[in-house]
């Protein structure tokens, strides 16, 4: 999820585990934790020359199990003999300090798992994603009151059993709008494949997930042959269909997707793209359509969308060509989300 979000929750894990002893240090320690997977986005930067390649290292191995249990036994161990002088030698040990990570670190690509983005838990012994597609990378509802929470316990002192409780109800909130998304979830895509059979769609598969910022105006995507089906569903809607249903070609046969980076590309999207030639020669649009439009009404409106070129005889991303939403697109979006 976004990075105040998991920001929120490691810091909740470092007061779990060290509050009683070190207090509100804990939370930035758990906070600091918490944002260290996230830390790959400029790794791969570094590694990479290739664009997409440095997209695709993010949500990989550091965002894996084996990486939690490695990355909290080094940063516990350096934490620990950087803390453990002066006045605090002998407060904390150096288990605490690996726990302390362990969790916060651990729990980072856990909660990402949920996200439609997809997370290489199981690196590097297996490149599969995990999406339940449940909750938007970033949702007000579950942050803010998990958010408050943790800003209320600074206000108590360490030992204070109320800054726990606080802690814990921040926790409790939180999960149970989790679950409560993973219900939605389950009732979309029964909406979703409902709709596509209505509409005479026989589709191969389908992808569904919440649009951004919140969890009550979905978007689904349905594979065929030659084509994508594009949709939406707020659960404000008087129908319990999703009557309008967009169409696009997957002109999957522009370019030559064998090469390696355009392999990449597919896998990192699941699979779920079309493409279209740009004006510039040799440039084409390649659009992940597993992410919706703004404009539920506009297939030409999606964000996420990427300009690939070949140069230097390798397939990689142009720097970002496309338009901010519009006025109306936003307007579109959040009358799409009421119902209307």
């Amino acid at each position: 999820m976004d990075s105040l979000t998991q920001i929120v929750l490691g810091a909740a894990c470092g007061q779990i585990v060290l509050g009683k002893k070190i207090g509100n240090k804990a939370l930035l320690f758990g906070a600091i934790g918490g944002t260290i997977p996230d830390l790959d986005v400029f790794i791969g930067r570094f590694l990479y020359n290739n664009e997409i390649q440095a997209m695709a290292f993010h949500r990989g191995f550091m965002h894996s199990i084996l990486f939690a249990v490695v990355g909290a036994f080094f940063f516990g161990w350096i934490t620990f003999k950087a803390y453990n002088s002066g006045k605090r030698k002998a407060t904390t040990t150096q288990k605490d300090w690996i726990w302390l990570f362990f969790w916060a670190i651990f729990t980072h690509p856990i909660l990402d798992c949920f996200t439609p983005y997809g997370t290489q838990l199981f690196a590097p012994f297996s490149d599969y994603r995990v999406a339940f597609n449940n909750i938007s990378v970033a949702d007000p509802l579950y942050t803010l009151p998990f958010l408050i929470c943790i800003i209320v316990t600074l206000f108590f002192k360490r030992k204070n059993p109320k800054k726990i409780k606080w802690t814990k109800a921040g926790i409790y909130i939180s999960s149970f709008y989790l679950l409560f998304t993973i219900g939605n979830k389950l009732y979309v895509d029964t909406v979703f494949k409902k709709s596509f059979k209505k509409a005479g769609i026989s589709m191969d598969r389908f992808s569904a997930q919440p649009t951004i910022l919140n969890n009550i105006l979905w978007y689904a995507v349905a594979e065929t042959e030659t084509q994508y089906h594009l949709t939406f569903y707020s659960l404000l809607d008087q129908k319990p269909l999703s009557e309008k249903i967009i169409s696009v070609d997957k002109n999957h046969a522009l370019i030559d997707m064998s090469d390696e980076n355009l392999q990449t590309l597919t896998w990192f999207s699941n699979g779920y793209y079309n493409l279209s030639k740009r004006t510039e020669t040799g440039t084409y649009k390649y659009v992940d359509l597993r992410y919706p439009m703004i404009n539920p009404e506009d297939e030409n409106s999606s964000v996420f969308n990427f300009t690939i070129s070949k140069k230097n005889n390798e397939w990689d991303i142009l720097p970002f060509q496309g338009k901010a939403p519009t006025k109306k697109d936003l307007a579109v979006f959040v009358a799409r989300i009421l119902g209307i």
